[in-house]
């Protein structure tokens, strides 16, 4: 079976069934995971469907649901993101250096692995990752202000992207809805994505925290080019081609 016979057979499947899974097609078609991948990346970027973590949904279910709020996203990929905000403290400053943690689930793994007797400067747009901090480190945290936006609980707006123009940080994590080579690091929110611009623009050194599920996909606004990124931390799911060309570009890839 020739690629395209097999990506509109895929077409055909997820459309009938609402859904379907990287392994059953693998198995249906007699190829490899990372080969379902790829024809699941090239019809999601035709609008043919949308890919979700370990395989694909109708492309209008998606657009139904919109942007996922902090408490759904909180419940998907715990153990990968757990893993991948433990992985992240390799790459915290010395004592004495500066972290900016983005809003987002990732990210607060890694603000929660982040041991109290470190002697460092913290900055946060976020709600829930300032709550913790404040309980850890409560010297040397500073909350950005802001537009409070209720979906994920971060500050955006004029007052947050300023206070970000007036820093130089030296370690940044940051979190993406989707990451790709064409179209860099994404997310929903036009707001959210100048907070982001302004995070990597204020960073010595940018570190991104986001599962293998958001790999090799777009969302509406980008904010970085993957020029802009000096580390990925991911886990095992991401597909090796797609690292392969992100090493090829300068990033460091680590997996959790």
């Amino acid at each position: 079976m020739y690629a395209e016979e097999r990506q509109q057979a895929i077409v055909d499947e997820v459309r009938v069934a609402g859904r379907a899974s990287v392994a059953a097609l693998a198995e249906k078609f007699d190829v490899t995971s990372e080969t379902v991948r790829r024809d699941l990346a090239v019809l999601e970027r035709a609008g043919h469907l949308q890919r979700v973590h370990g395989g694909a949904v109708r492309a209008e279910v998606m657009r139904a649901l919109g942007e996922l709020g902090i408490d759904e996203r909180e419940s998907s990929q715990i153990e990968q993101k757990t893993a991948i905000g433990r992985a992240a403290i390799r790459f915290l400053p010395p004592d004495g250096g500066s972290v900016l943690f983005d809003a987002g689930t990732t990210t607060y793994r890694a603000a929660e692995a982040t041991a109290p007797d470190r002697r460092l400067t913290l900055f946060t747009n976020s709600l829930p990752i300032a709550g913790l901090l404040a309980g850890t480190h409560p010297d040397g945290l500073h909350a950005l202000g802001g537009r409070v936006r209720g979906l994920t609980q971060a500050t955006v707006g004029v007052e947050t992207v300023d206070a970000l123009r007036r820093l130089r940080v030296t370690t940044a994590f940051l979190g993406t809805n989707g990451l790709s080579e064409s179209h860099g690091l994404s997310t929903p929110d036009p707001d959210e994505a100048a907070v982001k611009a302004a995070m990597v623009a204020a960073a010595q050194r940018v570190v991104v925290l986001a599962d293998s599920s958001k790999m090799d996909r777009e969302d509406l606004s980008s904010f970085a080019g993957i020029d802009d990124v000096d580390v990925l931390i991911t886990d095992s799911g991401i597909d090796p081609a797609f690292s392969a060309a992100l090493s090829a570009r300068g990033v460091e890839v680590v997996i959790a």
